[in-house]
């Protein structure tokens, strides 16, 4: 329950935005872990291009947990952080893909990046009635996922645009495509 939001919000458009922005955040914070078990278990030719490509990435994801996490704040929420509430309120499994090859990791977290991406935006669509600034906030997040998402791809499209990945759902599925792809 929402005690006080900011000035020209009612208390449960603030709690429907609390709710919404805690997803968010629960979703970047197992971004910045994902991209950082990534960073550790990278292997192959192409290890030090992505092992360097990563860090600002979870830099990234980081600061915008952090900016979410504030936001829900300033609503009058209360922003949970703790390992246990993400894995207790998330609606995905953990990454799948230990220590492999760069290509691999590349094709698992095009599918990372797709399922985030994807929440951001229909979180997007969710604020255009609630509040205007939350929503810039998000849309501001998803320009920078989204450019990073084109960084992950760029290792898995062929000269004609395709992706290696293409149509794949899940991250084992994706990093066995890429795999094959790049043995082409």
């Amino acid at each position: 329950m929402t005690a006080y939001t900011v000035p020209g919000m009612k208390a449960d458009s603030a709690e429907r935005l609390t709710a919404l922005l805690q997803d968010r955040l629960n979703s970047l914070n197992d971004l910045a872990l994902t991209l950082k078990h990534v960073h550790w278990n990278v292997t192959g030719p192409n290890f030090i291009a992505v092992h360097t490509m990563l860090d600002p990435q979870v830099e990234a994801a980081r600061a915008m947990a952090d900016e979410t996490a504030e936001r829900i704040a300033a609503l009058g929420g209360s922003p949970v952080g703790t390992p246990g509430a993400l894995v207790a309120q998330r609606e995905w499994d953990d990454y799948s893909i230990g220590r492999a090859d760069a290509i691999a990791h590349l094709g698992a977290l095009d599918v990372v990046y797709s399922g985030i991406i994807e929440a951001h935006r229909a979180a997007i669509d969710t604020t255009e009635e609630l509040d205007l600034v939350t929503q810039d906030m998000l849309i501001g997040q998803s320009s920078q996922l989204e450019q990073f998402h084109w960084f992950v791809r760029a290792h898995l499209e062929s000269a004609d645009g395709t992706l290696s990945t293409g149509g794949a759902s899940t991250e084992a599925t994706a990093a066995r495509r890429a795999r094959a792809g790049k043995k082409k």
